[in-house]
């Protein structure tokens, strides 16, 4: 369990404030409008209504013992940086910033930021290759090489096993597990047989899952 600090309670830091609460963190939640700060409050460990540029608030929290700060302020460009600056100069261990563009990328990590998340980015390239192709399921980036995709059996695969296929040989593919009826099968053996309907796992780089599975 981690301690986080959350600043910026709109749709995406809301969205995280739950999450988080699913996983069982500890989240202190800030946002300067009180409706935003009682959205959230069945999802936190605490809240307060507060303005993250103002130095002596942020100082109140104690933002150096919490393990990770997230600044998801999300319109206002200028408050975001301030915050990150702030709490990295107040000693946050670790300060994960929104960014909506490069730019704004480049100010945040000079300017204090450990990471970047895109969540526009990110969702409209998730989007861009879900929908793409009907047999794409799911799809995790890991770095600009290497990807996670979760793709149905192909139809020729179907009734062979994985050995037969061979896969990693043939195209350097790691089969990471097989999904069966909603349920993840993590043993995965050259005698696995693969059936209609099921779904695969694959860990690999872009082109080389792209190339195998016609994506």
């Amino acid at each position: 369990m981690k301690s986080i600090l959350l600043i910026g309670l709109g749709r995406f830091g809301k969205n995280i404030a739950v999450k988080l609460h699913e996983l069982k963190h500890e989240v202190m939640a800030i946002d300067k409008r009180e409706e935003r700060v009682e959205d959230v409050l069945p999802y936190v460990t605490n809240a307060q209504i507060g303005d993250s540029m103002n130095e002596a608030f942020l100082r109140s929290l104690g933002v150096g013992n919490y393990d990770v700060c997230i600044v998801a302020i999300g319109n206002d460009f200028q408050s975001s940086l301030e915050t990150t600056s702030l709490l990295k100069e107040l000693g946050a261990k670790m300060v994960v910033s929104r960014a909506a563009r490069d730019v704004q990328a480049k100010f945040l990590l000079r300017n204090g930021a450990d990471e970047i998340v895109y969540p526009e980015k990110q969702l409209a390239t998730w989007t861009a290759i879900r929908y793409s192709s009907d047999h794409i399921f799911d799809y995790i980036e890991l770095d600009h090489d290497y990807a996670i995709f979760e793709v149905a059996v192909p139809q020729g695969w179907v009734g062979r096993s994985v050995g037969e296929i061979n896969i990693r040989q043939k195209y350097n593919i790691n089969i990471m597990a097989l999904k069966r009826n909603g349920k993840l099968e993590l043993t995965i053996t050259p005698e696995t047989y693969l059936t209609e309907g099921e779904a695969l796992l694959v860990l690999g780089k872009h082109r080389d899952i792209q190339k195998c599975f016609h994506i």
